[in-house]
């Protein structure tokens, strides 16, 4: 019902908007997504979609990045963590090829909001590092990474940062022959992936556009670079070798699975998505719907058992997501007001965790609706704003023996405002945030493991910031923030075994608001032969949730109400102090020319360093890493060598063990056979060229799943 209340607002608001006779189209839809030019030395920058007025990357007083375009292209993997995780600042969760979340700065799970469109993914991603998220990179026309304290727009579980995939699903503009297609197909050797996407728009008259879209991915065990198991791991289950193991149906056979070399298994994939949408457009406004299936079948690497005693599965996860969303945009053409702004989502989502049988163990079911109106002010001499509300509802239950939430509802509302002073040189903004969020558990009769009640939180969030344009090319930024977070239901609620991260979750219902003060500071510098953004932050947080490995006795003690056993490793949600900072940063620079071929080189660097007062190191924060390019470029083809290498990281907390650090080198060609302004292009990509035994230490499985080994892809973009 909210969700079509929504819809006859936006509806009654777009009606009355005078009608105009010339109708938008590709070639005069400058503020598009599909019309931004990719940043480059000596060309204008980019202007940021999910910011709520026009502002350029520059402008920004967060360390942002934008993915389009051949960048985005090479980059696409399966899931939207693996596609980003070269960008600075981004790592990822690495649960497998298919399940990767996005990390920012060393954040994840609940401090990283990940957006299409603008709206939430409403899926359970956020829920466990296992779950996958439910926007396909396939479908993406770019994509925008906000970090730092981008929440006061999009949420305070979004302290670490946005990541926002925009598509074509609601049509923004009419074509200008009143068609478009475009299409994706991508091999890739490490998995024997092929995939492909399709989407194309037809125009109905000169106000009502029809979009379809599709995408199909299937892939097969994972190749990699040596053995599964990590030396420290390896080490651990040969010494269980010859062990006597009581009680066990079927003994693990340590040897073998400290032997299993060059293929990881239980990691193969079968997605396919389908999606239509309509839009009905004018130049005073656009109200457009969608509706998506998304359907995935995944295998999770194996936690290998390591010890005798520990419990060892292959789970494998079928997810399925119907999902509705909505559009609309009024021009108010004068007064206080320059524009209104609608966006709805809502989506019925399932999956199941299957027993090695195929039987279903364990069902997520999660019913969530996110809505937001954005009311854009009009732009008053030096000023500029926009305010909003927001608002978010989910039902989630956990059904099966290994169930560790009870059902739950969280709901919750925001206010926002964010206020902008253009000086021309000297540019300042404010933004404040409200949040009140009500989360309540409900246990079944007889299970005495579940907190049953509710918690209520209110949140205020508060950000203000300024840059100065030292010259026309380069501009300085200092932002401070103060951010508060309500603790999600998995992390006040959890107490149980879940066999995806086969591990035993235990959440606390006495959590309070988490805090955290920020400050950020920022270097932009564009000329016509560099380009350069760098940021520095020191984050301060009060009561910080972390889900750390602790000893089996604590979750023992927790089960023993229900007279359940603990037979995983157990990792219990704390709150403590907290201190994050670090720093990343880009450059790219234009070498030198030959002919019409341009030479430019790229690097990127990023850093975090990340304690919990008076305990020690966070768990699974990223290493120190450096990632450099050349490439040659014309209108023809591109040519590019990169080498990318991540640090050892011996910051460990209690339980962790050390990563090695490790260095990867790839290149690509890329060929626009039918010239520059041809949407068609063949790009073929060799990753981990010399088939490194790579691991990322932010990984839950790092020492039971390494990334891919060698793989080389071939991808085919057309449009017309």
């Amino acid at each position: 019902m909210k969700s079509f209340a929504f819809g006859i607002s936006a509806l009654a608001l777009l009606s009355s908007a005078p009608a105009f006779a010339e109708v938008p189209s590709d070639a005069a839809a400058s503020d598009t997504a599909a019309d931004q030019a990719a940043p480059a030395a000596g060309t204008p920058q980019d202007v940021i979609v999910t910011a709520p007025f026009r502002t350029s990357e520059s402008d920004v007083l967060q360390g942002t990045s934008v993915l389009k375009g051949e960048e985005l292209a090479r980059s696409l993997r399966p899931s939207i963590g693996e596609t980003l995780a070269h960008l600075p600042g981004v790592s990822a969760t690495s649960f497998g090829p298919t399940a990767s979340r996005p990390i920012l700065r060393g954040f994840q799970g609940e401090r990283i909001r990940v957006l299409t469109d603008g709206i939430g993914s409403i899926d359970v991603s956020n829920t466990s590092v296992d779950h996958a998220v439910v926007i396909d990179p396939l479908l993406a026309e770019r994509i925008e990474v906000l970090r730092g304290p981008s929440a006061l727009l999009f949420g305070s579980s979004a302290v670490g940062g946005v990541v926002n995939v925009v598509d074509t699903r609601i049509p923004r503009t009419v074509p200008e022959n009143g068609y478009r297609l475009a299409g994706i197909a991508t091999y890739g050797s490490a998995a024997n992936e092929r995939s492909f996407e399709a989407a194309g728009d037809v125009a109905l008259g000169k106000h009502i556009v029809l979009h379809a879209d599709g995408s199909y991915l299937k892939s097969d065990d994972l190749k990699i670079g040596g053995y599964a198991l990590s030396p420290t791991a390896r080490a651990a289950a040969l010494s269980q070798v010859g062990l006597p193991q009581p009680g066990a149906d079927e003994p693990i056979d340590f040897a073998a699975s400290a032997a299993i070399k060059g293929t990881l298994p239980n990691s193969a994939a079968t997605t396919w998505t389908a999606g239509v949408g309509a839009s009905y457009i004018t130049d005073g406004g656009m109200l457009g719907v969608s509706y998506s299936h998304y359907d995935s079948f995944y295998g999770v690497p194996i936690r290998y058992a390591t010890e005798v005693g520990q419990e060892q599965e292959a789970p494998r996860l079928s997810i399925v997501q119907n999902r509705v969303d909505l559009r609309g945009e009024v021009k108010t053409y004068g007064g206080f007001l320059d524009s209104i702004r609608i966006r709805v989502g809502h989506a019925d989502y399932r999956h199941f965790e299957l027993e090695e049988d195929g039987s279903v163990g364990t069902a997520f079911y999660n019913n969530g609706t996110e809505g937001r109106l954005e009311l854009v002010q009009a732009k008053r001499g030096v000023w500029s704003g926009a305010s909003g509300v927001q608002f978010f509802n989910r039902l989630f239950r956990v059904v099966g023996d290994e169930a560790f939430l009870p059902r739950n509802e969280t709901n919750q509302v925001g206010l926002f405002t964010v206020q902008q002073l253009d000086f021309g040189a000297l540019k300042a903004e404010a933004g404040v945030r409200y949040e009140m969020t009500d989360l309540a558990a409900r246990a079944d009769e007889g299970d005495l493991r579940f907190f049953t009640g509710k918690r209520s939180f209110g949140a205020v969030s508060g950000s203000l910031g300024a840059s100065y344009g030292i010259t026309d090319n380069i501009r300085i930024g200092l932002n401070g923030s103060h951010t508060e977070r309500a603790p999600s239901a998995e992390e006040l609620f959890a107490n149980g075994a879940h066999a995806g991260t086969q591990a035993y979750e235990l959440g606390d219902p006495d959590f309070r608001v988490e805090k955290s003060w920020g400050l950020e500071a920022t270097l932009h510098i564009h000329g016509d032969r560099v380009n350069f953004d760098a940021s520095a932050y020191y984050n301060w947080f009060q009561n910080y949730i972390s889900e750390n490995q602790v000893d089996p006795s604590v979750c023992e003690a927790a089960a023993a109400p229900s007279g359940r056993t603990v037979d995983l490793p157990c990792f219990q949600s704390q709150q403590a102090d907290a201190r994050y900072y670090g720093f990343e940063g880009s450059l790219q620079a234009y070498l030198f020319s030959v002919g019409s071929t341009k030479i430019n080189a790229d690097v990127i660097g990023d850093y975090v360093h990340a304690t919990i007062v008076d305990e020690g190191p966070a768990p699974r924060i990223p290493p120190m890493r450096v990632l450099g390019g050349i490439e040659a470029q014309n209108d023809l083809f591109s040519v590019r060598g990169e080498v990318e290498h991540a640090f050892d990281q011996t910051r460990v907390a209690q339980f962790e063990t050390p990563t090695d650090g490790y260095t990867m080198v790839n290149a690509s060609v890329g060929v626009s056979p039918f010239g520059k302004d041809s949407k068609t292009r063949l790009t073929l990509s060799a990753n981990n060229i010399f088939d490194v035994n790579a691991r990322r230490h932010s990984s839950f499985l790092k020492d039971f799943a390494p990334l891919a080994g060698r793989d080389i892809r071939v991808s085919l973009r057309v449009g017309i």
